[in-house]
């Protein structure tokens, strides 16, 4: 799944090339049933309505809040409300020019005056678009955005607020680092790469966290999304940027996708625990268990 470097990535691809540029029209395809309605959009639940309201907008700026994008819609200087996209697991954004070849799971395309195209490709279908009318705040329509915690990379996200919110709590360190409640767009790659750089085994209980452990948190956190952004993400499967270039962040991964490998601080064997249903990459050496109630999860 995109996290918060690709989204960013893909954020400001959107915002260098598709700014004040009216959307001339659209068409919905794969997945659009009889009755009206897609997979794909989410609100409003007709497609057609759903293409009447973006149709004569403009795309004013797009933001991203977690692994949301966000963008304003203007007609003639007043609002049209917004345009919200999350890729979920497969979904990718890509600004092409209309004559090129539609990709297999192409789902949404979006026509634009100036001869190009925004197509939203998604093979899996759990990426999910919606139209937020003008007067209505889009997190009455995207709830999920009313469920966020801070943003990893502001001042909100300190080492207080990490200690506050989590140092009482029995769950393994990287399934609460993985709650969008708690911190907003970090997930499974980056969770996984910072705990390796603080020397911090998944499966170690929030609650059993030094004051310095939670200080080297923080600062990982940070530090593998900021090295992610400036190599444009990581591309394992399915991430493109919206011009259709892979990000580079995977080919220098500390451990994460790695299983059987040689860690590269200490030649250690990468190993792989499920811990809530998702994979978690760590150098047992690097990264060993002191606390003895670490909580254990299924080896592989």
């Amino acid at each position: 799944m995109p996290e918060l470097p690709e989204v960013e990535t893909v954020r400001k691809g959107l915002n260098q090339l598709t700014l004040e540029q009216e959307i001339e029209g659209g068409e919905v395809l794969c997945d659009r049933r009889p009755s009206g309605w897609s997979h794909s959009i989410a609100h409003p639940p007709s497609v057609d309505r759903f293409l009447q309201a973006v149709q004569g907008a403009k795309i004013r700026q797009w933001h991203r809040r977690g692994k949301y994008l966000l963008a304003e819609l203007i007609r003639k200087r007043n609002s049209a409300g917004w345009l919200g996209v999350h890729l979920r697991m497969t979904g990718q954004l890509l600004w092409v020019a209309p004559g090129e070849p539609l990709a297999k799971h192409t789902r949404i395309r979006l026509e634009f005056r100036s001869q190009k195209e925004l197509r939203f490709v998604d093979q899996r279908r759990f990426g999910r678009v919606w139209w937020v009318p003008p007067d209505v705040a889009p997190e009455k329509i995207i709830t999920g955005l009313g469920k966020l915690g801070p943003e990893p990379l502001s001042e909100e996200f300190s080492v207080e607020y990490l200690r506050r919110t989590l140092e009482r709590r029995k769950r393994p360190i990287k399934t609460a680092l993985l709650d969008q409640s708690f911190i907003a767009g970090l997930g499974n790659i980056y969770a996984d790469e910072a705990l390796f750089l603080c020397g911090v085994h998944p499966e170690t209980r929030c609650c059993d966290l030094s004051v310095s452990q939670w200080e080297s948190l923080k600062s990982a956190v940070v530090q593998v999304l900021e090295d992610s952004l400036q190599k444009g993400g990581t591309t394992f499967s399915h991430f493109l940027n919206v011009q259709g270039v892979n990000g580079n962040y995977a080919g220098v991964a500390w451990v994460y996708g790695r299983r059987g490998q040689l860690c590269r601080r200490c030649d250690t064997v990468i190993e792989r625990v499920k811990l809530g249903g998702r994979s978690s990459h760590f150098c047992p050496q690097c990264q060993s268990i002191t606390a003895p109630s670490a909580v254990m999860g299924n080896r592989e």
